[in-house]
């Protein structure tokens, strides 16, 4: 055998010695997929704390308007597809909401940024467009809806892992915010990561959403993952009344109304966090909002910007971008997700292209659950998890993140509901804590089993959910025990961080909003086995006509 090179065998003692410190806090061993599959762990219900699931009034302080004219407000950042670029948007004007409304002009105000790497020097300029949307309903007595003029703008050239000072408005009234600064995601490559990034869910506007902020702004986070549900506006009538459930306290209304200003109440809150660390959405059931002539999803399309035509996407309900060495997948658990779709075949194309050299991490999320063992919206998405599930396995998914279910559920690694090495983690971290409260039983639960006519989702429809036909389960709808691939669970409200530290290890840490700050809930590191489970790469020509 020929002798080791000292360089090379320095390296090698470098990383051994970095994860073996990786793999304890505050003295404690960190657990690894690699270990896995753990055993299942149900955290016993502490009844004592519920929360304070009770939305933020109207007057409260952190949702009010604090601006005049047209100056800026619910400012936010988001990320284009790679880290040259960036979004800004923000709001302008007041918004309407009556009987007889009329929307502005969106051309009224400019959409222009001044942005640089000095605070007093920002030199560059750019400039975006502006829009306004309505929520409008058929029936007499309801009140519609119409935004204030919506900006989009996006910053192209950035430098990577920059901090950037920028201004948003129309300099020529003038109507511009206060300084605000963003710091770019670190160019893409094998060694290159976000230091944290926090994942939430299912957020709202509560004294327990305000709680899940403040515990994930002590975690410094560089990006914000929301999946799905954020003002949660659609628990209200048109009037302003709100309730827990909109069905139970509703369910004679002619169409299932909204409170459109509850978005503006959140994106004033949110703007502390969103105007300088960027969010990434995509819908949930939520988001739905019908109005008039059966359009649906009217404000997240128009308040959200979105990478989608950087990305190759024709929707705002599905797309992806880099983040350093992770690429993400964003997809729409409510719009078409079959084979012959646009989106199945967006995704095809889009995880084709992706190079695992260059982003060795793949992380895909949506709203609705695929495994989640809890009775609220069990096997509710199981034809989105037929159409697809084989596609994200082919490509060597590592996580998956979803909402949906008000709690949270860690899997082990899962492929066609059997433990799997090479199958991917799926989290359900639905628990920021809105209104509609916790989920607290299990389906494996005696008598908490649902019909299985009663799971498929209402909006999208179809019926996949069968008995299972091997395993412990075969033959019936649901376990008689948690289930082998569900690592742990708790109903609690709270948020995660994920860590990636390289090209193999991500630190995956879960807090409850009822812990003190710092104090972990869950945490475990998530292992890719490339050598154990290879990806196929595919060779496409984006050129070709086939």
């Amino acid at each position: 055998m020929g002798t080791v090179p000292v360089s090379v065998f320095i390296v090698v003692v470098f990383v051994s010695v970095v994860m073996r410190r990786l793999s304890f806090v505050n003295g404690a061993a960190i657990p690894s997929t690699v270990d896995g599959p753990f055993k299942p762990v149900t955290v016993p219900l502490d009844k004592s704390f519920r929360g304070h699931a009770v939305d933020l009034p109207d007057n409260d302080p952190r949702v009010q308007r604090i601006v005049t004219g047209w100056e800026p407000e619910q400012i936010f950042v988001s990320l284009s597809s790679t880290h040259d670029s960036f979004w800004v948007s923000w709001i302008t004007g007041e918004f309407q909401i009556g009987e007889n409304i009329k929307e502005m002009d969106p051309k009224t105000v400019g959409s222009v940024v001044k942005y640089g790497r000095w605070r007093f020097g920002m030199t560059e300029t750019a400039m975006g467009h502006s829009l306004v949307y309505s929520q409008l309903y058929p029936f007499k007595g309801l009140q519609n809806y119409t935004s204030g003029i919506i900006h989009h703008v996006r910053l192209t050239g950035l430098k990577p892992n920059t901090l950037y000072y920028y201004q948003c408005g129309d300099p020529s009234i003038p109507a511009m915010s206060d300084v605000h600064y963003f710091r770019t995601m670190p160019a893409s490559g094998p060694r290159s990561y976000p230091g944290r990034i926090a994942i939430i869910g299912d957020l709202g506007l509560t004294y327990n959403t305000t709680s899940t902020i403040d515990h994930l702004m002590s975690n410094h986070p560089n990006l914000v993952l929301l999946i799905g549900d954020a003002s949660y506006a659609n628990l209200y009538l048109t009037n302003g009344t709100g309730a827990d459930c909109y069905s139970c306290a509703f369910s004679d209304t002619p169409i299932h109304e909204t409170y459109q200003p509850r978005w503006d109440y959140w994106g004033r809150f949110m703007q502390p966090l969103v105007s300088k660390v960027p969010l990434m959405m995509i819908e949930g059931n939520h988001e739905i909002e019908e109005q008039i002539e059966e359009k649906t999803f009217a404000a997240y399309s128009a308040r959200f910007a979105f990478p989608s035509e950087e990305s190759g996407s024709s929707s705002t309900f599905f797309y992806s971008f880099n983040a350093g060495g992770i690429h993400f997948v964003m997809l729409g658990g409510y719009a078409d997700y079959n084979k012959s779709g646009d989106q199945y075949q967006w995704l095809k194309k889009d995880l084709a292209e992706v190079d695992r050299k260059v982003t060795p991490w793949l992380v895909a999320t949506w709203h609705p659950p695929w495994y989640s063992t809890y009775t609220a919206h069990y096997r509710e998405a199981e034809c989105m998890r037929v159409a697809v599930e084989d596609l994200l396995y082919k490509y060597g998914v590592d996580i998956v993140f979803n909402g949906h279910v008000h709690a949270y559920e860690r899997s082990n690694r899962v492929y066609n509901y059997n433990l799997d090495p090479c199958g991917p983690v799926h989290i359900t971290i639905g628990d920021g804590g809105n209104r509609e409260k916790m989920a607290i039983t299990h389906a494996d639960e005696p008598g908490n089993c649902p019909k299985p006519s009663t799971t498929p989702d209402k909006f999208m429809g179809g019926f996949c959910a069968f008995n299972f036909t091997s395993g412990p389960a075969s033959g019936k709808f649901c376990w008689d025990r948690q289930p082998d691939y569900s690592a742990y669970r708790e109903s609690s409200f709270g948020h995660g961080i994920l860590e990636v530290k390289n090209e193999t290890h991500a630190l995956w840490t879960w807090y409850r909003n009822q812990d003190a700050y710092g104090t972990t809930g869950d945490v475990v590191y998530i292992v890719r086995q490339p050598d154990r489970c290879p990806v196929e790469p595919d060779v496409i020509k984006l050129n070709s006509k086939a």
